[in-house]
């Protein structure tokens, strides 16, 4: 007789919700902070240190237990985080789903090789992870994934168990990718989740289908460009003009798509090449810029494989400059760059999001320090200096159509600026969309009515500023309202304002506002001075708390600690909000120079890998930009002689002087010189330009211009370095280039050098001493001491970050043991 069937499987665990809980999640204090009664534990019973450990474990939570139960009894628990009181602040940290779907099967990579034909630069996307905005063409992306499947199958969600306390330490497991099974249609077509990934197929097999033939029907195109940039030329974009984010999932600043009728592809700059290949699906190619044997930028590359070509590119997308250049070097192959009626981006895109209608706020003089009058006023004395548009060989008087009567200014931060306005129309950016006309007599700001106030009204009539609606822009270029003469636009102008310009009435050059703009008056550089104290009191409290945490046990995550960073900064006085994604990164997240955590994908910091934060405030009086690096542990001997590589590169630029007329480029070796020692270096650049409440990233200067330096430039200094797949450092401090006394004065030179704004200590932990000269290490502790006495102040409310800041000041030099100089990686 057949044995009897087995038993039903019993019922599958209830559904593990999220849920907002005060209680963190513990494991055991680290053996570098220990408890006096471990300590007297371990002396007197070493030998049965793990069953005291059992035992402390059972009591301590049976204990919390109690007293969970006393609190629910009296009413006085709650499970809401608090906001108001930072010492109070809690995170999710128990059941939040940071593992929700399985990773993509890594057996479906597709062929490394290009369908346009394959080349030693050519790397293949093989991870699937995705950005904010839309899922484009890519089935893999985890974030898209996961919210299309906590929609549409719960049964995901109830398989997963709450979580598991498996070590000693009693931390969460956590599964890797490795180990989760892969989610494909064909193996649970029968399934809400197989259901779910099927539609998502369809969905972009359409747009992919949709775009070509609009490519080829209404374009004729060979291939199309999809850049980053907005009409303006914005660095950051808003989420409306996230076009080539939406169609490949890549989150970066910088970068473009380029789709063929057969294959899509992206090319980015080094700064992106490990973050692409983490959000690019197998349906993208990589295409890394600036590598050895790879294209200098994405025109060089599209340029190598054109022949015969139609490139299709919306024309209000693309410089002016990149253009013109593109343009050139396509005739030579037989092509030609084509601009369609229509964005075909914006035809496919469905649910495209909305521009803001939040209204613009004048930003006040006790914070310009200039009148809005009187830099229209400059401007239109830089428009009477320019001389006309004569050709060399002629000998005839100028005509009206060869003078310059006027300028065109698309650039957001350029408008801002100039009128002394603020906008919230660009994530992270006080922008506004706009474009604004400044003649001899006259000065139009074409903004959407529905941004204005009664207040700034009234300021723009005061200025005599006339509005008009920002798509009045196209009939005013066409009607050419301001007659005959030229107008002077900057090569970072759209082509389409080129186009229907044309080019007899217009000039190019280089735009005289970013030149009035990167030179900050007295009062900005004070208001740069009080808000990098209040960011560096902000950025010393979340240090003191962090450290704190990690070696009392609690296990934080890196978006835990960047949203912790943000409530500290929250409090200051005149936030507005942050300058850029925080930066927070830790393990091999901290190799991606532009990394930045998501809540359900973030990596637990842990006391073996240094732990790297960028980040910085947005506040009325100034625009902060701050990166340290610490160590929770005891760093290995190869991360001390990086760090402090690293370490000397910032302490030589910081102390550099220089003559009037030096560039910012001439400096960057300074940066570099002990990196190449060891034959070490980074692949972004050393510093950039801010703004003062504005855009974190501003030019013309730089540590990669040939731009000469002048007082009144403000500018960062980050060195870093990275060790793909294992860990990355980087040390950033801002600084404003000032008039420098010497003993000798040759020649009659005047003399630069550096004041630092940034006051948050160099953690020394990471540092070995004998690599150091007597003279770095003394900057290094005066820079320590010198944070302590400017910072005392502002955080004497705070004893505990009193008490960090104290011992950072008085700190010694490194941990590890001692040896000798020179770096000794494993490359292999």
């Amino acid at each position: 007789m057949a044995p009897p069937p087995p038993p039903p499987p019993p019922p599958p665990p209830p559904m593990c919700l999220p849920f907002r809980s005060n209680k963190p999640r513990f494991r055991e204090a680290s053996p570098l902070v220990r408890t006096d009664s471990e300590k007297s534990e371990t002396s007197s019973n070493k030998s049965d240190n793990r069953s005291h450990r059992s035992r402390l474990s059972e009591s301590h939570y049976s204990n919390r237990s109690r007293e969970s139960a006393r609190l629910v009894r009296s009413g006085s628990y709650s499970t809401t985080r608090t906001l108001s009181d930072p010492e109070k602040l809690e995170f999710d940290t128990d059941s939040e789903p940071y593992d929700i779907v399985a990773a993509a099967n890594n057996n479906s990579k597709l062929s490394q090789s290009s369908p346009l034909g394959s080349k030693p630069n050519l790397v293949r996307a093989d991870s699937k992870r995705s950005a904010k905005w839309g899922y484009g063409w890519g089935v893999g992306k985890v974030k898209e994934r996961e919210r299309d499947l906590l929609e549409r199958s719960p049964s995901v969600s109830s398989q997963r168990s709450p979580p598991k306390y498996d070590s000693p330490t009693r931390t969460s497991s956590r599964s890797s990718a490795s180990k989760r099974p892969a989610l494909l249609s064909n193996d649970s077509s029968s399934t809400l989740v197989g259901s779910a990934l099927e539609r998502k197929m369809a969905d972009v097999t359409s747009i992919k289908e949709r775009l070509r033939k609009l490519m080829v029907k209404d374009a004729g195109c060979t291939c199309l460009v999809i850049p980053t940039e907005d009409p303006h030329q914005s660095e950051y974009v808003a989420s409306s003009d996230k076009r080539r984010e939406w169609i490949s999932g890549f989150a970066g600043s910088a970068g473009q798509a380029i789709v063929s009728k057969t294959a899509a592809y992206l090319v980015t700059d080094s700064r992106y090449w490990l973050q692409a290949r983490e959000e690019l699906d197998s349906n993208w190619y990589l295409i890394p810029a600036g590598a050895a044997d790879g294209p200098k930028d994405w025109i060089d590359w599209l340029v190598d494989r054109a022949k015969d070509s139609k490139i299709g590119v919306d024309a209000r997308t693309i410089s002016h400059e990149k253009a013109t250049q593109l343009i050139a070097k396509l005739n030579t192959k037989g092509s030609k760059l084509v601009f369609p009626p229509q964005n075909f981006i914006d035809l496919s895109w469905k649910d495209k999001p909305l521009r803001s209608k939040d209204p613009i706020f004048i930003q006040s003089l006790d914070f310009t320090g200039q009148d809005a009058s009187s830099k229209l006023t400059q401007v239109r004395q830089w428009i009477r200096a320019q001389p006309p548009a004569v050709p060399t060989y002629s000998k005839s008087p100028p005509t009206a159509a060869q003078k310059h009567v006027g300028t065109l200014i698309t650039s957001l931060s350029s408008i801002a600026y100039l009128l002394n306005l603020r906008g919230s129309d660009i994530p992270f950016n006080p922008l506004f969309y706009s474009y604004l006309f400044i003649s001899a007599d006259k000065a139009i700001l074409f903004l959407d009515a529905v941004k204005l106030t009664d207040d700034t009204e009234d300021y723009l009539r005061s200025l005599k500023v006339e509005r008009r609606e920002y798509n009045d822009i196209w009939s005013f270029l066409r009607r050419r309202e301001w007659g005959e003469g030229k107008l002077l636009i900057s090569p970072e102008t759209s082509y389409a304002i080129s186009l229907m310009l044309t080019h007899f009435r217009y000039t190019v050059v280089p735009s005289h506002v970013d030149n009035m703009k990167a030179v900050k008056n007295e009062v900005e550089l004070e208001g740069l001075r009080r808000a990098y104290l209040r960011d560096g009191a902000a950025y010393v409290k979340w240090l003191a708390w962090l450290e704190h945490k990690i070696l009392q046990g609690y296990d934080i995550t890196e978006w835990e600690a960047a949203w912790r960073l943000t409530e500290y900064r929250r409090q200051n006085k005149h936030y507005w909000g942050l300058a850029y994604e925080n930066i927070s990164a830790s393990g091999p997240n901290a190799a991606l120079p532009h990394y930045s955590p998501s809540k359900l994908n973030a990596r637990m910091i842990d006391r073996e890998t240094p732990y790297l934060n960028d980040s910085g405030g947005q506040y009325r009086d100034g625009t902060c930009d701050t990166t340290r690096t610490i160590h929770f542990g005891r760093p290995s001997q190869d991360q001390c002689e990086a760090y402090t590589r690293v370490l000397q590169g910032h302490i030589a630029i910081d102390s550099a002087v220089f003559p009037e007329g030096t560039t910012g480029l001439q400096l960057d070796v300074l940066a570099r010189r002990a990196l190449w020692k060891d034959g070490l270096n980074y692949l972004h650049g050393t510093g950039h330009g801010f703004g003062s409440f504005l855009n974190v990233h501003e030019g013309p200067h730089g540590f990669s211009s040939s731009i000469p330096l002048v007082p009144g430039h403000v500018i960062t200094n980050e060195p870093g370095f990275y060790l793909e797949g294992r860990w990355g450092m980087r040390l950033e401090s801002a600084l404003v280039v000032r008039r420098v006394k010497t003993r000798g004065e040759f020649n009659g030179d005047i003399w630069l050098g550096f004041e630092r704004f940034t006051c948050v200590p160099i953690q020394t932990r990471m540092v070995k001493e004998n690599m150091l000269t007597k003279e770095e290490k003394q900057w290094l502790k005066d820079h320590n001491k010198k944070c302590l006495e400017r910072l005392e102040a502002h955080i004497k409310d705070d004893k505990r970050a009193l008490k960090w800041l104290k011992r950072e000041a008085d700190r010694g030099i490194g941990i590890a043991a001692s040896g000798p100089g020179g770096f000794t990686i494993d490359w292999d």
